[in-house]
């Protein structure tokens, strides 16, 4: 497998794959750069060795093709800015002009082409309207097969060399993470933001240093059960915090009042704990919760046992004794995954558990502990709290974290190492 580090660019084209999927405002202005700045250091090391790059991306889910409401174009000010360099753009990824400004790209020179899911190719999905029959679906599928060969050779036409910048999207068999690879035998490689991805999760889940602690947060027990069945194999502590307290104190036999419940999961529960007995995994759940009569930041609020809500309230943030208790266990630990806030954080008012875990790994952290945030809530958690630069790694990846996490193969990954 070539590597970014080694491989001679010198007047070659490279086209990167790279997570521009940005939030905009009305205006459309670019409202948060991160995965923009993030994928700098790869454009950078490509045009500073005489390369010249090509960039494609995707950015939100149009529905027809194309939409101007989606078009990249909206983020060139922003690309220039933070890269520092003048950007040419493409109105389409494939098309004429494509092909035309690719073929006349000069080292140093960057080209952004139109959003690539302006083609149903690029994610392989037939857009069929309401009502289409199996037999028009499965029809559609098989031609929409076809042109997406097509599609990915002439992306793949453009450059020289292939390089997967887009950790965000490596959980989707899609052509730019995926197919294209097929095309650059002897030149794809990994950029900066998915070499550092892979490396942090590896560093976490196949040689973490002991003891290893996972804080697994968030509302539903069902989103994480595969996560939760493959860290039991690997972790000393287990935190389970957020809305998934109330399912497991419902399924062994408490009160939990109007707190959030999926009674379809008290099997599952029953099983978790199960193995973590058996594999003397310490399960640590919210003993305390702090609870409110609404949802809502003006409500009425008591602290009650988790187990023991009265009806009319709902746990929306950890108790005192839960944030101590976890604090502890985190502050004394020596690797740390954290995925999922352990209250309702967006609310000032039921933020205090979610940022006193961020507080107690950026404490572990410092006394030498490996911390991994990944997942959109804990990193728009770890970021509310101004905390990101004192952790070991913020991931990038949303669902393509979670799914590595769980031990799936991710195309993306799997089409450079191939």
């Amino acid at each position: 497998m070539q590597s970014i580090d080694t491989y001679d660019f010198k007047g070659k084209k490279a086209i990167i794959r790279v997570d521009f999927n940005v939030p905009l405002n009305e205006q459309f202005e670019v409202t948060d750069d991160t995965r923009i700045r993030a994928a700098v250091p790869t454009i950078k090391k490509v045009l500073s060795e005489g390369g010249a790059v090509i960039l494609m991306s995707h950015l939100g889910r149009p529905k027809k093709n194309p939409d101007p409401k989606y078009s990249l174009k909206h983020i060139l000010p922003t690309v220039e800015k933070d890269l520092g360099v003048k950007v040419e753009f493409a109105d389409d990824c494939v098309g004429y002009e494509a092909v035309t400004k690719a073929s006349s790209l000069q080292p140093g020179e960057v080209l952004v082409l139109e959003n690539l899911r302006f083609y149903p190719e690029e994610e392989g999905k037939p857009r069929l309207g309401e009502g289409a029959t199996d037999e028009e679906k499965a029809a559609a599928k098989k031609a929409l097969k076809e042109s997406q060969k097509e599609f990915t050779k002439k992306l793949a036409s453009l450059a020289d060399v292939y390089i997967n910048d887009a950790f965000g999207t490596a959980h989707r068999a899609h052509a730019s993470t995926a197919l294209i690879a097929e095309f650059f035998p002897n030149d794809k490689m990994f950029g900066y933001v998915m070499e550092n991805e892979i490396k942090a999760i590896d560093q976490v889940l196949e040689k973490p240093t002991k003891p290893f602690t996972a804080i697994i947060g968030g509302s539903k027990v069902s989103s994480k059960i595969t996560i939760i069945e493959n860290l039991l194999q690997r972790v000393d502590n287990l935190i389970i915090g957020g809305g998934m307290t109330y399912t497991f104190m419902a399924a062994q036999g408490g009160k939990i009042g109007d707190s959030i419940l999926e009674a379809d999961q008290f099997d599952t529960v029953h099983s978790i704990l199960a193995k973590a007995k058996e594999l003397g995994v310490n399960v640590v759940l919210a003993t305390d919760s702090l609870c409110a009569d609404k949802f809502a930041e003006d409500a009425n609020t008591q602290i009650c046992p988790s187990n023991a809500i009265p009806d009319g309230w709902m746990g929306m943030d950890a108790g005192p004794q839960t944030i101590k208790a976890f604090s502890e266990v985190i502050e004394e630990s020596k690797t740390i995954l954290w995925n999922g806030p352990v209250g309702v954080f967006e609310m000032d008012r039921f933020a205090g558990g979610t940022k006193a875990v961020a507080e107690a790994i950026v404490e572990a952290t410092k006394k030498g502990a490996y911390s991994l945030i990944g997942g959109g809530d804990s990193v728009a958690a770890i970021n509310k709290f101004g905390l990101a630069d004192k952790v070991s790694y913020v991931s990038t990846g949303g669902g393509a974290l979670l799914e590595y996490m769980e031990g799936k193969v991710l195309p993306g990954v799997a089409a450079i190492r191939k």
